[in-house]
């Protein structure tokens, strides 16, 4: 009896509560769903969203709903469902005014998806770093670029650690022709990176040198003989040596 009186009495207050004013259904509905949203209400607020976009497809407000559930998503930590929402919305919406804030929350979605270690699946970092990355290029003026640069770094480093850790992998299990492999696509992608650089450039001529290749040696002796870092052109040097002797 007591529980049937305290659920009674808590339906007074929800019925007691005033309703959002606003001139249509729609906005009412979405008014609602941002309220919830702040408490933390994300399933009613969901459900007054699925409301405007089922019952009110073509109001003002439905597309505001899409980016509203969206960040509810977000807020909920369900970072996957969150990034495709936020990519369908600017796929339909390429000329948004808020397309600068979905694409910083495309990134930050991919971003909180990044594993721990580098040796997991890290196509959330690369996804992260290509967002941030198309901020920075067309939203450069934009508040939500602080700390994208800082973010990119520390995506591509976890990408760097895996390119490196697979290619010595492969060195080290003496499947030296998909080393080889992966230290030149090393080189071409991470130019910016002298130590890894030169450890990758050493890396190709010595698993030339294991795959008896003297001609692929030379090749790339005389490729990476002005490009590597000069403190690492003696063992460059060295291993060429031993590849062709």
């Amino acid at each position: 009896m007591r529980l049937l009186l305290v659920t009674f009495c808590l339906a007074l207050i929800s019925c007691s509560t005033p309703r959002p004013t606003g001139k249509t259904e729609a906005e009412v509905l979405y008014k609602e769903a941002q309220d919830l949203m702040k408490e933390s209400r994300y399933i009613l607020a969901t459900e007054k969203l699925n409301t405007i976009r089922s019952q009110y497809p073509y109001s003002f407000y439905a597309t505001h709903a899409e980016l509203l559930q969206a960040d509810i998503l977000f807020n909920q930590e369900s970072f996957v469902e969150a990034a495709a929402a936020y990519i369908l919305f600017k796929d339909f919406h390429p000329k948004h005014a808020k397309k600068a804030y979905v694409t910083f929350r495309i990134a930050e979605s991919f971003f909180a998806q990044i594993p721990d270690t580098f040796d997991r699946d890290l196509s959330a970092a690369h996804e992260a770093v290509k967002y941030y990355q198309e901020l920075l290029n067309f939203h450069e003026k934009s508040e939500y670029t602080k700390g994208g640069i800082e973010k990119i770094k520390l995506a591509q480093a976890m990408i760097l650690n895996k390119e490196k850790y697979i290619g010595d992998f492969y060195f080290k299990t003496k499947v030296f022709d998909a080393a080889r492999y992966r230290y030149l696509s090393i080189i071409d992608r991470f130019r910016n990176e002298p130590d890894l650089l030169a450890h990758s450039m050493i890396r190709v001529i010595e698993s030339s040198h294991k795959l008896k290749e003297k001609e692929i040696c030379t090749k790339y002796y005389n490729q990476y003989k002005e490009q590597i870092d000069q403190s690492q052109i003696k063992k460059l040097r060295s291993v060429y040596n031993n590849c062709v002797r």
